[in-house]
């Protein structure tokens, strides 16, 4: 007991000082990005979204605008979408679109590392994989979100995106999420992290295999 409260203030204090660290440094970047997305589609320049959190709490998540303003849709976005405006496919390719949920990890809303919080829509709290995810904080990254790094992509070619993420890719995220939680440490953590940097800044060379392999686990799909 005393060792995973150690273990989460430890999580909680690099949490605090590289998102700090992450927004001044990233400052110059998210100021480019805002006025990209103002100048192609005007404002707002932020997306507000509510996603559930740590023990099923709702709280606001933040993004970069990456679509056409007042146009309606599916939940999910699969490659190709109209929606998506072309500065926002350049924000959405090298995951710029995530920077201001710097903030969120700030506040406590979000940790760096953690399962992708959901919409509502897509939580189901009587199943035990979901109770397990939302046992620690969400997160901006994790194991299942760089296994599903092209996830638009996977979408693209289904006749009923929302169907497809809901039947399909949304179970197997579950299952990728719930085991990191259960072997989370400092050192998982820092590896996802490094990797997601990495993915980040070259996604040309991203390797979805590879990355399962080097962070020790398989997947079932």
């Amino acid at each position: 007991m005393m060792s995973q409260r150690w273990r989460a203030l430890g999580t909680r204090a690099i949490d605090l000082a590289v998102s700090a660290a992450g927004l001044i440094a990233a400052a110059p970047v998210m100021a480019l990005s805002a006025a990209a997305v103002a100048l192609e589609d005007g404002r707002p320049v932020l997306f507000r979204q509510t996603r559930i959190g740590r023990d099923g709490r709702p709280f606001v998540m933040l993004k970069f605008r990456s679509m056409r303003q007042a146009q309606a849709g599916t939940s999910v976005t699969a490659g190709g979408d109209a929606r998506v405006t072309r500065g926002g496919r350049f924000l959405r390719k090298y995951k710029l679109d995530e920077l201001p949920q710097l903030w969120n990890v700030l506040r406590g809303d979000m940790s760096l590392i953690g399962p992708r919080p959901e919409v509502p829509k897509f939580v189901d709290l009587s199943e035990p994989l979901w109770k397990t995810v939302l046992s620690v904080r969400p997160g901006i990254t994790d194991l299942a979100s760089l296994y599903y790094r092209h996830e638009e992509g996977m979408l693209a070619g289904a006749a009923d995106p929302e169907a497809h993420y809901r039947r399909v890719i949304l179970p197997e995220k579950l299952r990728i999420a719930a085991g990191g939680v259960e072997r989370k440490s400092i050192g998982n953590d820092l590896k996802i992290l490094i990797y997601t940097v990495l993915c980040s800044f070259f996604p040309g060379r991203f390797d979805q295999t590879r990355v399962s392999k080097a962070l020790s686990q398989r997947s079932t799909t």
